[in-house]
């Protein structure tokens, strides 16, 4: 699954998963899918540069087929995840790992997301992007084998890219991403219900409340709505309090419905923005 080169709005990189749930049901995730996918509910083109099995990949992603363009360096297996909880008790086993992305990206997009899921991106790129944003997650998480479970390590300076404008992380890995602080302009850290933390340069710490989520039955691919919304807002020329506003109403929408089909349009999220606290 190789498309032609072309200019994006919103090119994420890393692996697209198969998402294996607690209840026994299979489908897509990763980072680089869910941001993609809000990315296209917002009106950009978007590219994932992924690696696994092709035809694997391309039955997960039928559905979006319309929506997302896939580049894909094909491997012998596709990453797969063992998923069970939500939230602070979620808890995640390797089940298959399809190594790291081997070619450096050639890009010619507005906004690069570096989207890992398992020590799969390289930091750096060929190209060009406007804005470069990071969620570390994957950068952070280690494991001994396959079916052992995921667990989290401190990002090192050699992880991070060449350049990155902004970074989305939530509170369980704020411990674990110290160098973070040093190398990014805009950082927000998300925690749930609870407001979520945004720092820039120059400025005390802000915290911006998020809308009210009345029952929550899945939480998988919030994270990543919340940074490509934010992401997204940033390019657009919001300032960061207005963008960190727009990806909590983001990912409200997420958590409002289950799996990819509840990533919202505009519409929805600018509606949403109207129900915080």
């Amino acid at each position: 699954m190789v498309y032609g080169r072309v200019g994006f709005d919103y090119t994420t990189v890393g692996h697209v998963t198969l998402d294996v749930m607690g209840d026994g049901l299979r489908r897509p995730g990763g980072s680089a899918f869910y941001s993609a996918l809000q990315a296209a509910r917002l009106g950009r083109r978007a590219l994932i540069m992924t690696r696994g099995v092709g035809s694997e990949i391309e039955e997960l992603l039928a559905p979006y087929s319309d929506e997302l363009t896939v580049e894909l360096e094909e491997a012998s297996c596709t990453t797969s995840f063992a998923t069970s909880g939500i939230g602070r008790e979620r808890a995640q086993r390797m089940l298959a790992w399809a190594g790291e992305i081997e070619a450096e990206p050639v890009l010619d997009t507005q906004v690069l997301h570096l989207a890992p899921v398992a020590r799969e991106t390289r930091p750096g790129w060929r190209g060009e992007a406007r804005l470069v944003g990071i969620t570390p997650q994957g950068l952070l998480r280690t494991w001994t084998g396959p079916g052992e479970r995921v667990v989290l390590a401190p990002l090192s300076h050699e992880q991070l890219p060449k350049r990155c404008d902004a970074a989305v992380l939530n509170a369980l890995e704020r411990p674990f991403c110290d160098v973070l602080w040093q190398r990014t302009t805009t950082i927000a850290v998300t925690d749930e219900g609870a407001p979520t933390e945004l720092r820039v340069p120059s400025e005390e710490p802000v915290l911006i409340e998020v809308p009210h989520v009345a029952q929550m039955r899945d939480d998988m691919g919030a994270g990543d709505v919340f940074a490509a919304a934010f992401f997204i807002a940033l390019a657009e020329g919001k300032d960061a309090r207005g963008a960190t506003a727009f990806a909590n109403a983001a990912a409200a929408v997420r958590l409002s419905g289950e799996g990819p089909d509840a990533v919202g349009d505009r519409t929805a999220i600018e509606a949403r923005m109207h129900t915080v606290g």
